[in-house]
C-alpha cells in the first residue's frame, strides 16, 4: 500500500503550522484566527484532491467522494481540529489528516467508493478556549443545546456568539444527520500502553466512563503556633486523609478503574496559618459503570466519614458523569480482522480518555484505532509518534475504509 512516509510527516508539520509556537507546541482555539486558517487550508487540500467540500453552520468541515451505487449510506473518517493551549502536534488532526491520505490513496487506485466517503474535520473537542466540550460532534447528531453557549466567554472576556459569528458560523439550522453508516476515528492513544508493549496499532472496544467532581473541605484557619493539634480543624490534613484512602482503594481494586486527585487549592495557603479550606478535584474512570457507581459512592461516604471525624464541612459537586461507551462490535471485529490479514502489529484495548466516538457510537456504527504515543506524552509540544507507527495506523484506516466503502 503507498501511503508513504514522508508524505504522512509532511502534512502533519503542514497542519501543524497553523497555531504552530516557537517551542514546537501547537495553540489552535475554536473560532481562533488559527483555526479558521487552518479550517480553510483543508477545505482547499479537499477540493483539490477532487473532494465535494462545505462547512455547516457551525463550522464543521466537510469533503465527499460521492458513492456510485449508494450515495446515501455514508463511511465517515476524522477528528477534531481544535487543539488545547500548548498541545501537541497529534491529537485531533491525525485523524484528519489520516483520513484524508486515505480517501485520497483509495479514490486514485479504487476509482469512485459504491458508497459515499466523507472526511469530517470537526470544529471542536477539547473545551479549551469556552466552558463547553464536543461543540463539534454534538451540533452533527443535533445534541447541542444554544442555551448552553450564549453566555459564556473564554479568559479575554470574548463571548462565545460573538466568537463563532467573527468566523462566519452561526447557531445550527440543519437536521441531524441520519446518513452515516459507520465512523471510524484513528487517534493517538494518549498512554503508553501500545509503546510499551511494542504495539503499532490498537484496536479500542470501548472508551472508558468517567465521574468529575468539585469537592470543598471547610474547616477553621487558625494560627499555626498558638493552636494545638487537637484543637484544629485542618483541611490540608482532611484531604491527604481523604486522598491516602482512597487512592488505596483504587489500586486495591485495580486495572482498568483509575482515580486522580488533579487539583488542589489550601486556602489561605501561606506558611502560618492552619488552612481552614481546601478545594480539590477528582476524576475516576472505568470501562463498567457499575463499578465506576459503587466505587466512587464508596468514595463519597469516605469522604464524608473523615470530615465528619475531623469536624469539617464537606461540599461535594459530582459534575461530570459520563458512561462508558462500547464501540460497534461488527466494526471491532472488522478492524481486527483487517489489521490480522495485513500482518499489522496490534493489539485489543479501551480508550482512557474521551474521543468525538464517544458521541458518534450511541447514534452510528463507530470505531477507534490508535496509534503509540512516545512516553505516553500527549496535550502537551513534546507529544509525538514515531512516523512509521502513523504509516502503519494509516494503513489499517485505509483496509476498513476500503472494506466499509467499496466491497458490498
Amino acid at each position: 500500500m503507498n501511503i508513504l512516509y514522508d508524505d504522512v510527516a509532511d502534512i502533519v508539520k503542514w497542519i501543524s503550522s497553523f497555531g504552530g509556537l516557537d517551542n514546537g507546541g501547537t495553540t489552535r482555539l475554536l473560532y481562533s484566527k488559527e483555526w479558521l486558517d487552518a479550517q480553510n487550508a483543508l477545505k482547499e487540500r479537499m477540493t483539490n484532491i477532487g473532494m465535494t467540500t462545505y462547512f455547516d453552520d457551525i463550522g464543521n468541515l466537510y469533503g465527499r467522494f460521492e458513492g456510485s451505487k449508494h450515495k446515501d449510506e455514508v463511511v465517515m473518517s476524522g477528528s477534531h481540529v481544535d487543539t488545547v493551549v500548548n498541545g501537541g502536534k497529534l491529537d485531533g488532526q491525525l485523524g484528519i489528516v489520516g483520513a484524508f491520505l486515505a480517501m485520497a490513496y483509495l479514490k486514485e487506485k479504487y476509482g469512485q467508493p459504491l458508497r459515499t466517503l466523507e472526511l469530517i474535520s470537526m470544529a471542536e473537542e477539547e473545551g479549551s478556549r469556552f466552558p463547553f466540550v464536543f461543540w463539534g460532534s454534538k451540533n452533527v447528531f443535533g445534541l447541542a443545546n444554544t442555551k448552553d453557549v450564549e453566555n459564556i466567554k473564554d479568559a479575554e472576556g470574548i463571548n462565545f456568539v460573538e466568537a463563532m459569528k467573527s468566523c462566519g458560523f452561526k447557531f445550527n439550522t440543519q437536521q441531524p444527520r441520519k446518513d452515516i453508516k459507520a465512523f471510524v476515528e484513528l487517534h493517538i492513544e494518549q498512554g503508553g500502553v501500545l509503546e510499551r508493549e511494542q504495539k503499532s496499532i490498537g484496536v479500542v472496544t470501548s472508551i472508558v466512563g468517567q465521574r468529575r467532581y468539585n469537592i470543598r473541605l471547610i474547616g477553621e484557619a487558625n494560627h499555626a503556633g498558638t493552636t494545638p493539634m487537637g484543637y484544629r480543624r485542618d483541611a490540608v490534613y482532611a484531604f491527604s486523609r481523604i486522598c491516602y484512602e482512597s487512592i488505596n482503594k483504587a489500586v486495591a481494586v485495580g486495572d482498568p478503574l483509575v482515580l486522580t486527585f488533579g487539583r488542589v487549592e489550601p486556602k489561605p495557603n501561606v506558611v502560618n496559618v492552619v488552612p481552614g479550606e481546601v478545594l480539590f478535584t477528582m476524576d475516576c474512570r472505568h470501562t463498567d459503570q457499575n463499578v465506576i457507581t459503587s466505587f466512587t459512592e464508596e468514595i463519597e461516604a469516605d469522604m464524608k466519614r473523615i470530615a465528619d471525624e475531623l469536624g469539617l464541612e464537606i461540599e461535594i459537586n459530582r459534575w461530570m458523569d459520563e458512561p462508558p461507551i462500547p464501540m460497534d462490535a461488527k466494526l471491532t471485529k472488522m478492524l481486527e480482522e483487517q489489521c490480522q490479514k495485513a500482518n499489522l502489529n496490534f493489539r485489543i484495548m479501551h480508550s482512557g480518555a474521551g474521543h468525538d466516538s464517544q458521541i458518534f457510537a450511541p447514534r452510528v456504527p463507530t470505531a477507534m484505532l490508535f496509534v503509540p504515543s512516545i512516553k505516553g506524552i500527549s496535550h502537551n509540544p513534546a507529544e509525538e509518534t514515531k512516523t512509521e507507527d502513523l504509516v502503519e495506523g494509516i494503513k489499517a484506516l485505509t483496509y476498513a475504509l476500503y472494506q466499509l466503502a467499496y466491497q458490498e
